[in-house]
Parts: structure tokens; C-alpha cells; sequence
């Protein structure tokens, strides 16, 4: 809607006739003209470097316009800036996604309508991560200790969304996955890791609201040598978000990510790397306070033939790497989370029930991080999570590394099938 007004706009000026409507389009040239050209683009797209609250330093980000209502740093709650909160992306159903009537059917309005509430929540959240990340990539530079850059994202994010118990808050931990580590790292208490100039690392976080989740992911990487690997996987992730809609089969999507992403090659040190997707790592739909819910997007071919079905809220991610493709668990862990399946099982250590106690009050169903279990005042508590973690009722969910020395990248969208319409929540103007 945005891109047609301009074009609006001339064709009614072209429509008039004589001296009176030459002034007329002349004095309405003169004021576009006045106005600037921050107030022409869309809510999605870069800021130029004189418009921009900072100028990006990491590869293939766009930069952020300045924030009314806002200060810098952030400081002030989402929902007390805005009364109601904007749309993401918004992307009309074709004849091969969910029809292309939709959009005006007055029955799909109204079943919009009723769900009103849930499309604030998700966009409550999804509004606290953009402004969340602008933050993230103002402070991200070589030499970060990566410890100290998620305990300052997720002080932000506890900020923006008036953390409130399990009403609002942070989804899952941080992940600052590097190089041939492809997801679920973050730092443990002691870990000194910081990030180097010639690193690829996967920044995946997560902000919810009510339990309606947002989760989404970009890579970093300051060295352009890497712009090639990162092209291909926000190629690949873009052509997911294009391709879903309703009544898509799963394999359909993951079929075009694929192709889309294999497509590309990287170069380092005159040897050519293929860029391969991993094929056991997946996008996902989302349930209310369930970030992996019941189905997988897959991000190579396969037989799935599930269908996305209307109302459905998914992340759309997508991994490419130069290794072999494939992920297998390595590392210390620092990712857990309750098993909402999991069976009624007598504790013998009374510092299992404790901290089970402590994890059901402050988590819930969602993710957490030992971080987080010391930031709650919780001590000695690694027996008492392994206990826990036997028994079956938390999981634990150690990184996924791919072959050692490769580099792997990850981008990742929230989106809703809407009945109207397909609309990416968490679409920035970074990427």
C-alpha cells in the first residue's frame, strides 16, 4: 500500500486540466519534496547513514531510522509508546498459497477481527524485538565478550516488554552460536568466549507476550568475505517466507529453500565451498508457550506432506553451512527446558524439588539457561538439573555443531497465515 500511494498521487494530479491544476501538482511536488525522504519509505526500509539512529558495522544489515517516541538507548516499554501496534510485512495469498480472493472477503475480515487481540500480543513482541536487536547490533563489535552482549539483550528485552512473571518476558535464552556451531549455545556462568573479527555468529532470541512468541535470528559477520554464505541464507529464508501460505505442503517449502540455497558458493583461501542447508535442522510452528510446537518446516526436499493451515504462526529459519550439512550435539550445555509431556516421578534430592519449584514459578513451559538459574539466586544446583534432566522431566539441549572449522548462518522470520493475508511480524529494516 505504501509503494502505490506516490504513484496515487500523479495519477490524480495528471487527472486535472488547464493552469489551476499545473500549480496544483507543481505546489504538490514542492511539498513531497520538502517533507524528506525518511518520511517515504516504508517501515522496512534501511535508513540512510545521515537518517539512522547508528550506522550498521556488521555485513548485509540495514540500518534503523531514529525512534519517535523513543529514547537511545531504549528505555521506554513498547506498549507506552504506542496506543496500538503496527502490522509486520504484510504479504497477499497468490493462487499457489491460500488464493488470491482472500483479501477481500468480508467473512476473512471478520475472522480477523475476532482475533484482534492475539494479532496486538504478537505484535506487542514484535515490536520488542526489533527495538530490542537495533540495540543488540549498536553494541555488537569484534572483541565483545559474548557473556556480556546477552546480559545486556536481555536486560533490553526484559525492559521493552514490562517483564511481568510468564504474562511477558523473554521466550527462550540467547543464542550466540559461532562459526561451525549452528544453534543452542549461549554462555554459561565463568565462559570468557568473545567475539573475533573473522567469526560468523547466529544471534537467535525470542520475546512473548501472553505466550503468543516471537522468534527470530540474523547472523553476524564483519569480515565480507562471509557475504556470499549470508546472502544465500537470507535468500533461502526469504523464498520460505514466500513460498508459505495456506494449504502449503511442508515439502513444498522445504523444497524451494533448498533450491534457493544451494544455489550459492563461498570462496575462502582460493578453495570453493558449496552452501549446503542442514538438513536436520528445521523451521517450526508455534504454539502459545510452546516454540516448537506440532509441525517442522523442513529446509531441504522431503516427503512431508503436512499442510500449513490458516491461523498458524511459524518461524521460518533457515541454515546454511559449509561443512556437511548435518548437525550432531557437542559441547557443554547450556540450554534446558520442562518437558510439557513429561510423566509424574518421585524426587529423592530435596534440591531437585527445589529447583523444580523455582523453574515452574519463573518458566513455566518455556526455555531457560543456566544463566538464568543464577541470575534467580539459584547455587549449586548441577546435580540437582542433571536429576531433573534423568528423570525426563527437563530436557537438555546441548549446541548443534556442524564439522569443525566449517561456517554456519542462520536468518529467521515469525510469520501468521492470517485469513487475508500472510503477515511477517518480526520484519525489520535491518533485514
Amino acid at each position: 500500500a505504501a509503494e502505490a500511494a506516490p504513484a496515487t498521487e500523479s495519477a490524480a494530479s495528471a487527472g486535472g486540466e488547464g493552469a489551476g491544476a499545473a500549480k496544483k501538482k507543481k505546489k504538490k511536488k514542492k511539498k513531497k519534496k520538502k517533507k524528506g525522504g525518511a518520511g517515504q519509505r516504508t517501515p522496512t526500509e534501511p535508513a540512510p547513514d545521515a537518517e539512522a539512529e547508528f550506522v550498521q558495522t556488521a555485513r548485509l544489515l540495514g540500518n534503523w531510522s531514529k525512534s519517535p517516541g523513543q529514547t537511545w538507548p531504549p528505555s521506554i516499554p513498547v506498549h507506552k509508546q504506542f496506543s496500538s501496534f503496527r502490522e509486520g510485512e504484510i504479504m497477499l495469498y497468490t493462487a499457489d498459497n491460500g488464493g488470491e480472493t482472500r483479501h477481500s472477503s468480508a467473512e476473512k475480515r471478520e475472522m480477523e477481527r475476532i482475533q484482534a487481540d492475539i494479532y496486538s500480543d504478537l505484535r506487542r513482541a514484535a515490536e520488542v524485538h526489533r527495538q530490542t536487536r537495533k540495540f543488540a547490533q549498536s553494541i555488537i563489535r569484534p572483541g565483545v565478550e559474548l557473556a556480556d552482549m546477552c546480559e545486556q539483550l536481555e536486560d533490553m528485552n526484559r525492559k521493552l516488554v514490562a517483564e511481568d512473571g510468564l504474562k511477558a518476558g523473554i521466550a527462550f535464552p540467547t543464542g550466540c552460536s559461532l562459526n561451525h556451531v549452528a544453534a543452542h549455545y549461549t554462555p554459561n556462568k565463568g565462559d570468557k568466549t568473545c567475539l573475533g573479527e573473522d567469526d560468523v555468529m547466529k544471534v537467535d532470541f525470542g520475546t512473548q507476550v501472553n505466550g503468543y512468541i516471537i522468534d527470530c535470528a540474523w547472523t553476524v559477520a564483519f569480515n565480507p568475505k562471509f557475504d556470499p554464505l549470508l546472502t544465500a541464507v537470507k535468500d533461502a529464508t526469504n523464498t520460505g517466507i514466500r513460498t508459505a501460505g495456506i494449504d502449503v505442503r511442508l515439502c513444498d517449502v522445504g523444497e524451494a529453500i533448498q533450491e534457493v540455497m544451494e544455489s550459492y558458493e563461498l570462496e575462502l583461501d582460493q578453495k570453493v565451498y558449496p552452501i549446503k542447508s542442514i538438513r536436520n535442522l528445521n523451521g517450526h510452528n508455534i504454539g502459545q508457550y510452546q516454540v516448537h510446537y506440532t509441525k517442522s518446516v523442513p529446509i531441504v526436499k522431503s516427503g512431508d506432506t503436512t499442510r500449513m493451515e490458516e491461523g498458524e504462526v511459524f518461524a521460518i529459519e533457515t541454515f546454511g553451512s559449509t561443512g556437511k550439512g548435518h548437525v550432531n550435539e557437542d559441547m557443554e550445555c547450556s540450554h534446558y527446558m520442562k518437558d510439557s509431556n513429561a510423566p509424574r516421578v518421585p524426587l529423592r534430592m530435596k534440591k531437585s524439588h527445589a529447583l523444580l519449584a523455582f523453574i515452574n514459578q519463573n518458566f513455566g513451559p518455556l526455555a531457560f539457561c543456566r544463566r538464568w538459574l543464577d541470575r534467580g539466586g539459584q547455587t549449586g544446583y548441577l546435580m540437582a538439573l542433571k536429576n531433573l534432566c534423568d528423570v525426563g522431566i527437563v530436557n537438555a539441549y546441548p549446541p548443534l555443531v556442524d564439522t569443525k572449522g566449517c561456517y554456519t548462518a542462520q536468518y529467521e522470520h515469525t510469520i501468521i497465515l492470517r485469513p487475508t493475508c500472510k503477515e511477517v511480524l518480526s520484519r525489520g529494516q535491518d533485514y
